[in-house]
């Protein structure tokens, strides 16, 4: 297990501005810094090769967890067997795969750069945005109180210490079907806190995840419901709007998405079956 440095906050002065007074202030700021990731490929008929597979901006903190659902929502990997070694060194981070003979180098040209806002801004075409789940299908017919889910922004903004500190950052919470917390990341990128989720429940084969719920703290995006589908996940909260394509992704994998949540309301878009009125 990579040992890291608290580098997700900096102290910086600023000036703020008080009515007409300017008043000198040290500020906490989250910190986004690029993280490129790289697979080391095996072949045959070659030696060990380094493959640059992305650079995507970042917080600091469970890079780990970041590179390793990266790949396993981009469908590099399928499972935990599947990571020999995990080597991270300052903003570069190398994942060597124990069987490297079923990737297919040709796909991995594709190399795109992963902004803090956008996940898949930089993928070369339309076609490589969608991955197929290697995960079976699952009914996940549970349903959840509908008061119960009003409670889960409350619970998250308790445990979101990056953001009471900086203000500036988002979250991607994990509960069970009861309502617990079972785990919660926070990135200045909304992809990279739910990759860094299912990164860490990757290396536990925890997956899939058709018994969780999962919340997050801005607009629900295709990307992050295309990256829910890939782990399992049948039943999404978020702060924001979804996008037509959120919806559309959601329909297509049988997931509950509900918008605009928050303590007195919210909207369920797709999948009410779930949620007990």
């Amino acid at each position: 297990m990579i040992q890291e440095k608290d580098k997700s906050i900096v102290s910086k002065k600023i000036i703020k501005v008080l009515g007409d007074d300017f008043v000198e202030h040290m500020d906490n700021i989250a910190v986004e810094e690029p993280l490129q990731i790289s697979i080391s490929i095996l072949k045959t008929e070659f030696p060990i090769t380094n493959k640059n597979i992305s650079i995507t901006m970042r917080t600091p903190g469970h890079d780990q967890d970041l590179a390793i659902g990266f790949l396993f929502t981009e469908g590099i990997i399928q499972a935990s067997d599947q990571i020999k070694r995990v080597a991270l060194d300052e903003n570069s981070i190398n994942v060597q795969l124990n069987n490297s003979e079923n990737i297919d180098i040709g796909k991995l040209e594709r190399h795109f750069y992963t902004s803090s806002s956008c996940g898949v801004c930089g993928k070369a075409s339309i076609e490589a945005i969608k991955t197929i789940c290697s995960l079976p299908p699952s009914p996940a017919d549970f349903q959840i109180d509908k008061n119960l889910i009003k409670s889960f922004p409350g619970i998250l903004k308790q445990e979101q210490n990056i953001f009471n500190n900086t203000g500036g950052i988002h979250a991607a919470a994990l509960f069970n079907v009861n309502g617990e917390l079972i785990t919660m990341r926070e990135d200045v990128g909304r992809h990279n806190a739910l990759d860094k989720i299912i990164g860490h429940l990757v290396t536990q084969d925890l997956l899939p995840l058709d018994q969780h719920l999962l919340f997050l703290s801005g607009r629900a995006s295709f990307e992050l419901i295309q990256k829910a589908a890939m782990a399992g996940i049948h039943f999404i909260m978020a702060v924001g709007a979804p996008s037509s394509l959120a919806v559309e992704m959601a329909l297509e994998h049988d997931i509950t998405l509900i918008g605009f949540l928050n303590e007195t309301r919210y909207n369920i878009y797709t999948g009410p079956k779930r949620i007990k009125i």
